[in-house]
């Protein structure tokens, strides 16, 4: 059997190598871990071809994976084998679910998706300035609180709605950031009773220009 090599430093090469393990065992695209990261799609591009990375970037991309130890690329490292590369990955493809995802551009789309959704995850991809999560934050709760009681509002009204919900979604924009969505059937378990088949909508926020087209989310989580 392989075994992992003694602990050290590791080559740029091997760093290389490392980060994009890292990101296909998470079926992202350099386009992803890059808006995850908050880098340039360029310069992780350099890192995965083997130039040699700044001791930030290398935070930076360990906070992206969710590593314990954010300075664990900077610091002496053992390489892992074969085996437990694709244990990693079985285990990643055991906890998670691969979603495709579309812009939302408009309020009237977002008003039809919500009403036709009985539950959301809404979450940023990235951590979003004071500003832009204070707006994202009102969307959230103006199209929850729609969703709950969509079915008193006469169709004049719903276009005052779609008004509201557009303003929160551009001036998302003027702040760099746009979304986009993507649904899941899942099965809710409540209390001892059978499971409860329902529609997910996934809201997702990312930086403009950068939106992917599929993202990694866990098979269990806490939606709203």
């Amino acid at each position: 059997m392989t075994t992992a090599t003694p602990s050290r430093l590791l080559t740029p090469a091997e760093v290389g190598a490392c980060i994009r393990q890292f990101r296909e065992l998470r079926h992202w695209s350099q386009e992803q871990l890059a808006e995850i990261a908050g880098l340039n799609v360029r310069t992780v591009q350099r890192v995965e071809q083997g130039d040699s990375a700044s001791f930030d970037t290398r935070r930076a991309m360990a906070r992206a994976f969710d590593l314990n130890d954010i300075d664990a690329l900077n610091k002496p490292f053992s390489l892992p084998t074969a085996e437990e590369l694709q244990a990693a990955q079985a285990q990643f493809e055991r906890d998670h679910i691969t979603l495709a995802v579309a812009p939302l551009t408009t309020g009237r789309q977002l008003a039809s998706l919500i009403t036709s959704c009985e539950m959301d995850l809404s979450e940023p991809a990235f951590e979003l300035p004071r500003e832009a999560a204070a707006e994202f934050a009102a969307l959230i709760d103006y199209y929850r609180e729609y969703r709950d009681c969509h079915d008193l509002y006469s169709e004049t009204d719903k276009l005052d709605i779609y008004d509201e919900l557009q303003q929160h979604i551009d001036a998302l924009r003027v702040l760099g950031v746009s979304l986009c969505h993507g649904q899941r059937k899942v099965a809710v378990q409540m209390g001892s009773g059978a499971p409860m088949n329902a529609t997910v909508l996934y809201v997702v926020a990312f930086r403009l220009g950068h939106e992917p087209t599929q993202i990694a989310t866990p098979k269990a989580a806490r939606i709203g």
